[in-house]
């Protein structure tokens, strides 16, 4: 099927889900706009989309329905309670971009199933300039042949990978957040260490790009320690959810993951201490602390 021969409904136009829809309009797709905030969604028009002001009416006639909503219940609601499933026909499929739990993407996908409605459950990772380039990393669960015959649908977005069965695609997001977090608590650490003996955090974090230790975390996340300028674009109440999904989903399976578990306590004493609108970069700020280094901050 064609761009132009798709139609699909965009559910959720928020700070990732708007610069994703004017890629999919960008690339010649049909694409319906809805959020509960509707002047979000109006934001979209001159860019090419039509705005629905409920989501049935935004997926009447869609063959493909993307959401990106703020957590499970979110999705459940829009999708059961709200009759989006009931109003979709057979055969259509829903993309759900938000981070919900793996346990949760699951039954969303058995119970649309049960409709005949096909489901890929495909958080992104990338952040706002992935989603208005076109580069998000896109991790997907489900059926591979789903996948596959949406590619078209995927490639104005970013690069998609087919991780396994329904779930999987939100367990490599927490994958993603995991190493993330302790990542961000490594460069954290290296630097308390390095300046405690006299260095500059900022000749080590110059020093170490290209070698071994460089990661997009060293490069962004490593610059705001360093700048002490730590600003809200990741919030720690955010990384923190991530984490306590990713240690219940860990206990489910009877896993045991120390290094997670060790750097979850640390952001749920930061959150705790009042700073979950603070990036995930000012774990620095919780660790200074404990370390009885503390300085504040920009």
């Amino acid at each position: 099927m064609s761009s132009q021969q798709r139609a699909i409904a965009f559910l959720g136009t928020g700070l990732m889900g708007a610069p994703m829809v004017r890629r999919l309009l960008d690339a010649g797709f049909a694409v319906t706009a809805w959020n509960r905030d509707i002047t979000k969604a109006e934001a979209l028009r001159s860019d090419g989309a039509d705005v629905a002001a409920t989501p049935v009416a935004a997926v009447q006639g869609a063959s493909v329905v993307f959401t990106m909503l703020s957590d499970g219940n979110a999705v459940g609601d829009v999708l059961f309670s709200q009759g989006v499933a009931e109003a979709l026909a057979p055969g259509a499929v829903v993309i759900d971009c938000s981070s919900i739990t793996p346990e949760a993407a699951r039954d969303h996908a058995a119970t649309l199933g049960e409709r005949g409605i096909r489901h890929l459950d495909a958080p992104v990772s990338g952040g706002v300039v992935g989603a208005s380039a076109g580069t998000l990393a896109i991790m997907a669960g489900g059926s591979a042949d789903v996948v596959d015959a949406l590619s078209d649908v995927f490639s104005a977005l970013g690069r998609v990978t087919h991780v396994g069965p329904s779930g999987t695609g939100q367990l490599a997001k927490l994958g993603n957040q995991q190493i993330v977090a302790i990542t961000i608590g490594a460069v954290a650490e290296a630097m308390m260490l390095v300046e405690a003996g006299g260095g500059s955090a900022e000749a080590f974090r110059r020093a170490i790009r290209g070698g071994f230790a460089e990661s997009r975390i060293l490069e962004i996340h490593g610059q705001r320690m360093v700048e002490r300028n730590f600003g809200g674009a990741g919030p720690s109440k955010l990384q923190l959810k991530d984490l306590n999904n990713i240690v219940a989903e860990a206990k489910s399976l009877a896993l045991t993951l120390p290094l997670t578990e060790a750097v979850r306590a640390e952001f749920a004493a930061f959150v705790e201490d009042g700073n979950g609108d603070t990036d995930h970069s000012g774990l620095l700020l919780q660790l200074e602390r404990k370390a009885g280094r503390e300085r504040g901050k920009s």
